[in-house]
């Protein structure tokens, strides 16, 4: 990683953290019982926490994500748009994989998949379609386009089929404007909870194409950055939390309980 990007992704975190102490506001809810047995200060920690995680992917694993790839890549957007028109064979085209997959008839292929939905992108009427934001966007030097769709550590197994729809549907909005481009759209999950043991992919192997529609932890950071990037980040992500360790400590002890 660069001392550029080294810099900016520090930077990033720090003012990610000091502006969300800034303005966060504990939860009212009365939880007697817990605040009596565990104390405000760690009640407050609690609910932080808690507050940080329900948006971490926007606050700081996006604009970390566009520091890491400036780079690399030769564009890079967050909360980007795949496009607002799809064509109505295209629409029909998603619908029969969907069923396909959702009857356990066929197994996800996402090149397939592509080319299916590429031969019929600009035929039959073309209607406006609003679609789920695309994360993290991304144009490589060749033109190629990766679209990301950052996910929690442990994403509802009832949403893979509608996290496969989007992928679907962002292809199809890519390819109704350029039919001809290279695109790629990705489920991205930032970090593995269950290491040292391997992701449980098995979850998804119904809906995604493994190999072409998923990236976990070093897998999403490594592309984006190169190799050795998810480590990298690792580290800078502790350095800043030494770094901001009296403002945090600082923070927290306006709710020490007396």
């Amino acid at each position: 990683m660069s001392k550029i990007n080294y810099s900016q992704i520090s930077e990033v975190l720090i003012n990610s953290l000091r502006n969300k102490f800034q303005n966060y506001k504990p939860e009212p809810a009365s939880m007697p019982f817990h605040t009596r047995l565990l104390g405000k200060d760690r009640m407050a920690l609690f609910s932080f926490i808690h507050s940080l995680n329900t948006n971490f992917g926007t606050s700081i694993f996006e604009p970390v994500a566009l520091a890491l790839a400036s780079s690399k890549f030769k564009a890079a957007k967050s909360q980007a748009t795949a496009g607002n028109k799809i064509s109505e064979s295209a629409q029909r085209v998603i619908q029969d994989i969907m069923d396909d997959l959702t009857a356990a008839n066929t197994k996800p292929n996402k090149p397939e998949e592509i080319n299916a939905i590429r031969k019929v992108c600009q035929t039959g009427k073309m209607r406006n379609v609003k679609l789920t934001k695309v994360d993290i966007l991304l144009e490589a030097n060749d033109g190629s386009l990766f679209l990301f769709d950052i996910k929690t550590a442990k994403p509802n197994k009832g949403g893979f089929k509608e996290f496969k729809r989007t992928l679907l549907e962002w292809t199809a909005c890519v390819l109704a404007e350029y039919p001809k481009a290279n695109v790629n759209t990705v489920i991205a999950i930032p970090y593995n909870p269950y290491e040292p043991k391997p992701y449980s992919r098995w979850t998804m192997a119904g809906m995604l194409d493994l190999e072409n529609e998923l990236k976990v932890a070093s897998e999403f950071w490594d592309f984006i950055g190169g190799d050795g990037a998810y480590l990298d980040l690792l580290e800078i992500f502790e350095k800043v939390g030494i770094e901001l360790r009296p403002e945090i400590d600082a923070y927290f002890a306006r709710y020490t309980s007396k």
